[in-house]
């Protein structure tokens, strides 16, 4: 089942090009990027790597790939109507095939249930067949509500820019539509009775690294969109995708400039003039920000009253959990192999949001997701696989608001603890390992200039999350802000869906 994606683009050529200076190389940057210099304007990004995509990146181990990234691509409606906008189709670019089953969820005693992709009606066989026939209606009624709850949220809060919560009480609809998503709802709140089924929904909070105890009900509608859109692998790995928006960048001219650092955005007047990179003083008309929202507005901008109020508006925010990830390259076995998707319950899930919310130390029996793509174009050699296995944690920090991860010693210890549990579990792996690489939230901190290796920027613990978020139109005349920190949050869809609005955004004063 697959719905046309809704929000509209300009086509045409500007009449009055402009100098537009992007900051960040991450999927936002890019597809901004490519939609602003494909309407006429002169875009540069400035990237402080030696590399473009940001968090989605396949990376080469020997003789192993893996998506150290996001792993898997739901609502690819977003980036056919990209490459399509930029000049391309999607399927000539690159190929995706659908994941299927999209997830093998596996419980502590033993239990577990497979969700079918694109098939409500064979994921409540196979709930039915492993839990029961009253979990499986349990959850058809929940997906009935995420569904009404996506058709009521899809347009106003996630596809369409989110300017202040005036513009949503103007709606006609306003009552009923507050009904449906009931904001004042925990996901937890949904009252889920099938303590199996529940772990699965709460799973849904992590996606935008936050707590189920707190994070609005609204979130379950992902559970709606895997089920409706599907999951989906795209061949070579996910970092191809960033790699194919690159090259759309580079064919319609944008000048994407690696190991860039800007300093500062600067301003004249409450206006942006521009920006400072290594260095050099460079002159732009706009300035398109695909950074940590918090970071642009700490570290990027002098302290006009503008600037100060949103740092304290983003100061009250709490950040997302971040992951601690293994690589792991593995020779070949006689064992079954795994989806592509499985994720590992332990008993008690109560304790992993304790851990990484209120204690901030690293979780002592961890959910585990385990990617392990059958993609013969991500290993070199024959029956090898490669495994990207990862758990949720506490931000980095040194100041007691996270968790010390500096600690190398410490790192290699719980990687086997990680490395145990799936033995345990019933998943040998000891005696085939070829490649260990471990990734803690500093190194993810580090590599891409996320602070704390907070995966998601900020989280979407209570009711106000989402207009707490940074505004993709910055109140700076000529700033805007784009990427998983902004509106309307993190993710390939959303990020997709946030370079959308920038374009059209400045696209809107420049008619065609």
């Amino acid at each position: 089942m697959e719905r046309s994606h809704r929000m509209t683009g300009h086509v045409g050529r500007v009449k009055n090009p402009e100098d537009i200076a992007i900051i960040g190389a991450g999927i936002g940057g890019l597809c901004t990027a490519a939609r602003l210099a494909k309407a006429g304007h002169k875009v540069t990004i400035f990237e402080a790597s030696n590399r473009t995509g940001g968090k989605c990146r396949t990376e080469w181990i020997g003789r192993y790939a893996f998506d150290t990234g996001p792993s898997l691509l739901t609502l690819p409606a977003v980036y056919r109507d990209f490459f399509q906008r930029t000049g391309d189709v999607m399927g000539r670019v690159l190929e995706i095939e659908e994941v299927n089953p999209s997830f093998d969820y596996r419980f502590h005693d033993g239990k577990s249930v497979k969700f079918a992709n694109l098939s409500r009606k064979k994921t409540l066989a196979s709930i039915e067949q492993s839990l029961g026939l009253e979990a499986a209606s349990e959850w058809d009624q929940v997906m009935v509500q995420a569904e009404a709850m996506w058709d009521v949220s899809r347009t106003p809060f996630i596809e369409s820019e989110l300017k202040s919560p005036l513009s949503l009480l103007k709606r006609p609809r306003l009552l009923k539509d507050l009904k449906t998503i009931s904001p004042w709802k925990s996901l937890r709140g949904l009252g889920i009775t099938n303590p199996y089924l529940a772990k699965i929904m709460d799973r849904y909070a992590t996606y935008s690294g936050s707590d189920p105890r707190v994070a609005p009900a609204v979130l379950s509608t992902i559970a709606f969109v895997e089920e409706a859109f599907g999951a989906w692998h795209i061949k070579g790995g996910v970092g191809t995708l960033s790699e194919k928006i690159t090259e759309r960048c580079e064919k319609l001219g944008v000048d994407i400039r690696l190991n860039s650092y800007v300093e500062e955005i600067t301003l004249s007047g409450g206006k942006v003039t521009g920006v400072v990179v290594n260095g050099n003083r460079e002159s732009f008309d706009r300035v398109v920000a695909n950074a940590d929202a918090q970071f642009v507005y700490e570290k990027l901008l002098a302290p006009t009253n503008k600037v100060v109020k949103i740092r304290k508006q983003l100061a009250k925010q709490e950040p997302s959990l971040a992951g601690f990830s293994l690589l792991l390259g593995l020779k070949p076995s006689d064992a079954a192999p795994l989806e592509h998707h499985t994720i590992l319950f332990p008993e008690n899930y109560d304790h992993e949001f304790e851990s990484i919310f209120t204690t901030k130390t690293p979780v002592e029996r961890p959910t585990i997701y385990i990617c392990a793509p059958r993609d013969p174009l991500m290993v070199k050699d024959v029956g090898h696989e490669a495994w990207f296995v990862l758990v949720n944690a506490p931000r980095h920090s040194k100041t007691g608001d996270g968790f010390d991860w500096s600690d190398e010693v410490f790192a290699r210890r719980y990687a086997n603890t990680i490395i145990d549990q799936i033995e345990a579990s019933g998943i040998p792996i000891r005696d085939r390992l070829e490649v260990l690489e471990i990734r803690t939230p500093l190194d993810l901190q580090t590599s891409v200039n996320a602070p704390g290796g907070s995966i998601y920027g900020t989280s979407s613990n209570g009711a106000r999350s989402a207009f707490a978020r940074a505004k993709n139109r910055s109140p700076i005349k000529g700033l805007y802000l784009v990427g998983g920190s902004a509106h309307p949050g993190g993710g390939l869809p959303l990020v997709g869906l946030s370079a959308e609005m920038v374009a059209n955004a400045i696209l809107e004063k420049q008619p065609s």
